[in-house]
């Protein structure tokens, strides 16, 4: 079976296609790099100016629903009792809803936290409606 010329040229435009579609989507799912900085830099104030209004939140000790400045104070407790050695985001993406979520390694010393946050739009601004860091027991 012989395939035309064009039909190949079609094939490889489509791949092509695909392929910078896909760049392009991973660029938009790219979470906010002050969020990251505030993560690597142990800044509860920076963290929590992207906080939602509440917030689901999970600290060692620490499970529930809070108010902005609340989460912010636990997790300024966190980042006091963890100093952050690294921050590094393994995996991230985007929902069909619009909502960002992110997964990476918080690591303080010897300990390792697994970190887990979702952001949602609200007012036209990705607020991370949910944030997790968990001990990590590999």
């Amino acid at each position: 079976m012989k395939i035309s010329y064009l039909t190949r040229s079609a094939v490889v435009v489509s791949v092509l296609l695909f392929f910078f579609i896909g760049i392009t989507s991973q660029a938009q799912t790219e979470i906010n790099p002050k969020i990251q900085a505030a993560m690597k830099a142990g800044s509860a104030r920076d963290l929590g100016v992207f906080f939602n209004n509440p917030i689901d939140l999970t600290t060692p000790g620490n499970e529930g629903t809070y108010g902005k400045s609340q989460a912010e104070m636990i997790v300024r407790g966190f980042f006091q009792k963890y100093p952050p050695s690294s921050f590094s985001i393994s995996h991230h993406g985007k929902s069909n809803d619009g909502s960002q979520y992110a997964i990476g390694s918080y690591r303080s010393g010897s300990n390792v936290f697994r970190t887990y946050f979702l952001l949602k739009v609200i007012g036209g601004q990705p607020l991370i409606h949910q944030l997790k860091f968990e001990a990590d027991e590999d």
